[in-house]
């Protein structure tokens, strides 16, 4: 039990130092990613935070795989190149101890991002589009500036002014732009200033001495308005309902589909789990180097093999959801192909050792 405890000990050490930095570098990139938007306008600083937040939970499934493979592999790296493992073998320790230690930690991950996989990675995509519905059609002129053009709900709608005044709420030379399923309407105004509705209590655009344009499908008649005073309300009825993703769908909803594309998520999700129990048992033998050796001198090569299961995962993913291939095995053939491989370089030295003696 000593040694066990020793070996998982040394692959958790780096499994938290890279898991801290790899969220901190991914937060970092989805910082300025989401951070332009709040800039220009288009995100409130509290929605930005949020999306961030959701976001770094839904990297969790990816990233605690990742994490754990390269840690087995330098952990274990060091332990060659010290020859610590050289002196556990020769007192009797067999490669079998080393892979029940691995096996068990992997374990504990696959519980962990099974369930990050089947419910709270959907849960989390749920929200995120919910989040960022709401807060593009909450559109707010006061944190508009002039001269730019602003896109909401998705492109359906697109502003402009000129000139902005945002302690008062007003906007001069305004231009709106409103695509419909049958319709392109479009506002232009002199004047345009933000209220709320009394009723309501939701903000409201009055425009002043302006033109609307509307144009219907092709072969009928336009419409041309000129007005003093008109109002258009900037949240649209349908506030909660965003666009469907199958990946922000519950996985209990997925058991019941015989739609090829949830058939596919429905995969990706029950396959993470057994991903990162491969990954950490695959970091056994590519970690094996000698004494001279340094313990990161196999992490390039572990980084090709990840980078090419998870390419041909995401490639079986498309073809099932395609229907270029059939979903048995479906994606299961990155898995089926990936356990051979670790059985043959863990069996490797066994089948060297006997030829030898032959």
């Amino acid at each position: 039990m000593i040694i066990d405890r020793y070996i998982i000990r040394e692959i958790i050490k780096p499994t938290l130092a890279i898991s801290t930095v790899l969220i901190v570098i991914f937060g970092c990139y989805i910082s300025t990613r989401y951070g332009e938007d709040a800039v220009h306008g288009m995100l409130s600083g509290s929605s930005v935070i949020q999306l961030i937040l959701l976001r770094i939970v839904i990297a969790l499934e990816m990233l605690l795989p990742t994490t754990l493979y390269l840690s087995v592999v330098i952990a274990l790296g060091r332990l060659y190149r010290d020859a610590e493992l050289t002196a556990m073998f020769a007192c009797g320790i067999s490669m079998t101890r080393v892979i029940k230690s691995v096996f068990l930690l992997s374990i504990i991950g696959a519980l962990v991002v099974a369930c990050l996989s089947l419910f709270i990675r959907p849960w989390a995509w749920n929200q995120f589009f919910r989040i960022k519905t709401q807060a593009e059609a909450n559109f707010d002129l006061t944190r508009m500036k002039g001269g730019n053009f602003y896109e909401t709900s998705d492109g359906e709608r697109v502003i402009f002014a000129d000139k902005v005044d945002n302690k008062k709420n007003r906007a001069k030379r305004v231009f709106i732009q409103t695509k419909r399923e049958d319709s392109l309407q479009i506002i232009y105004a002199a004047k345009a200033s933000q209220l709320r509705d009394e009723t309501t209590g939701k903000p409201i655009l009055v425009f002043q001495d302006g033109h609307l344009y509307e144009f219907f499908s092709p072969g009928e008649y336009g419409l041309i308005l000129e007005f003093e005073n008109s109002a258009m309300d900037l949240v649209p009825k349908d506030i909660f309902q965003h666009e469907y993703k199958v990946k922000a769908v519950a996985t209990k909803t997925l058991l019941h589909s015989n739609n090829l594309e949830e058939i596919a998520e429905l995969q990706w999700r029950l396959t993470a789990p057994l991903s990162i129990i491969l990954l950490a048992l695959l970091g056994i033998p590519l970690s094996r180097s000698s004494p001279r050796q340094g313990k990161y001198v196999k992490a390039p090569l572990a980084i090709l093999f990840f980078a090419g299961y998870y390419t041909f995962s995401a490639l079986t993913k498309k073809w099932v959801s395609q229907g270029v291939i059939g979903v048995v095995p479906g994606i299961w053939w990155g898995q089926i192909l990936l356990a051979a491989l670790i059985g043959l370089l863990l069996w490797q030295p066994v089948f060297l050792r006997y030829w030898r003696k032959r």
